[in-house]
């Protein structure tokens, strides 16, 4: 598949990175900034192209008309949306366009990219800013969570959780779990004990610490985590350091329901937003400052959330609201070399937005129907949702057990979902057409074997 990534920020490398490490892809990446792309082309088998993305030369130098996927990745909205346009109207109209578009004065004016005849020729929107703020709100909804993740339009999600002791499966074997939930049906998908993959199965003794990785229908997910570790308390209070695009939306989302309050140092941003929003406490000043957080009574904060341009500085108010008694932190970190180092340490969820981005970016790029992909442990698992098309006897998935499937190593299928109905996949459970598969893998190298399971092989007419 030939890609053109236009944009070598840290959303673009991120993309880069993992396309170009897929062996059926050539990528292209187009930027302005030489010595990012040689950086890039140092570590990577890809093509650089220095210079403006929206001129119809660089877009012919980089391969425009032979394109099967352009991804605007860049800063500037305006630049992404006028760059798929000429992408579409003087290169290749079939390509799958994909614009990073960061402005709601944009987004919510759907008729912009919707209506074929004016619209501009964009297929896919992506907003990494509203996704994180979706992910950060979902951990909040979840304590004790460290991802939550939504398949099928939410119905089924996939969680991971630290296993600690207290909780009613720590200390027994997998196969209890049914015992203990007789009336409700879970899935574990994955195990990571000391960072290395453990394979559930039936006898595997859940340990103080693991990371374990569940699907469950939405409804189920809070008992299912009182299963691994003991439930916490729902959260009420919530400190957020940064009033950007990320901690705007946040206070948004959370301030009908929980009690908010947000920092931001620059005065007239803070005024601004605080006109904005109705029930959230919006102060001036520099989270990283002890005195006010103590002022504030951070000791009684449920979640402290750094979300600033700045990881140094999101990284240290965490910190320093965790050690004054903030029960959980959160800091949005944008280097995952940091963010790994840092949760392994004093934060109890480091946030990397290139990998919440990036799976919007591999669901329009896989073979077969795949709808969904989260990229999970740093880029080095998935989770996928895909459909299964064809008939029976058409490729190796419908009409067959889910024992009978030839999924490759470190591959499982966790539930199923059957139009409004959730199946937790068992190995008799048989895959019909239309079914909506979650699966887990704990190595993202075989999403090829993964995706060729689900490409129908088209018919001649």
């Amino acid at each position: 598949m030939k890609i053109i990534i236009l944009g070598a920020g840290q959303v673009g490398r991120t993309a880069a990175y993992r396309l170009a490490r897929e062996e059926a892809n050539e990528v292209t990446v187009i930027d302005l900034d030489e010595k990012l792309l040689r950086h890039l082309q140092d570590r990577l088998d890809i093509r650089t192209i220095i210079g403006n993305g929206a001129q119809p030369s660089i877009l012919e130098a980089a391969g425009a008309r032979q394109a099967d996927v352009f991804i605007a990745l860049t800063n500037s909205d305006e630049l992404n949306m006028v760059a798929c346009q000429i992408m579409a109207t003087l290169f290749n109209k079939d390509a799958i366009r994909i614009a990073r578009i960061r402005s709601t004065e944009y987004t919510r004016h759907s008729k912009l990219f919707v209506d074929e005849d004016r619209a501009f020729a964009v297929d896919v929107t992506l907003s990494p800013e509203q996704l994180v703020t979706e992910h950060i709100s979902r951990l909040i909804r979840y304590p004790g969570a460290l991802q939550v993740l939504d398949f099928a339009d939410g119905r089924v999600r996939l969680v991971c959780a630290r296993a600690l002791r207290g909780g009613l499966l720590v200390g027994q074997r997998l196969q209890t779990l049914r015992e203990h939930m007789p009336k409700t049906d879970a899935r574990v998908a994955a195990i990571y004990r000391n960072g290395q993959s453990v394979k559930p199965t039936g006898e595997t003794v859940i340990e103080h610490g693991d990371e374990v990785f569940f699907l469950a229908a939405r409804k189920d997910i809070r008992q299912v985590m009182n299963e691994i570790q003991r439930l916490e308390e729902p959260v009420r209070r919530v400190v957020i350091a940064g009033g950007g695009n990320i901690g705007f939306r946040l206070a948004q989302q959370l301030e009908q329901s929980l009690q908010v309050k947000l920092i931001e140092r620059d005065g007239r941003r803070a005024r601004r937003i605080s006109e904005q929003l109705g029930n959230t406490i919006v102060l001036t000043g520099d989270a990283s400052d002890e005195e006010l957080l103590l002022e504030e009574n951070i000791d009684s904060a449920d979640v402290f959330v750094g979300v600033t341009n700045a990881e140094e500085a999101n990284i240290l108010s965490a910190m320093l609201a965790k050690r004054l008694g903030a029960k959980k932190v959160m800091a949005l970190i944008n280097r995952p070399a940091y963010a790994e180092l840092m949760e392994s340490g004093n934060l109890d969820v480091a946030i990397s937005p290139q990998m919440i981005t990036i799976g919007s970016v591999l669901a329009h790029v896989r073979r077969g129907d795949v709808v969904q992909v989260h990229s999970l442990r740093r880029g080095a698992a998935e989770a996928i949702e895909a459909v299964a098309h064809g008939i029976q006897g058409e490729g190796r998935v419908i009409g067959r057990k889910i024992a009978d499937i030839p999924l490759p190593e470190g591959a499982t299928i966790g539930a199923l979902v059957r139009g409004d109905e959730v199946l937790m996949a068992h190995h008799d459970t048989v895959v019909q057409r239309d079914d909506h598969v979650i699966l887990f893998l704990t190595d993202r190298r075989q999403i090829d074997a993964v995706e060729r399971l689900f490409d129908v092989p088209r018919r001649r007419r």
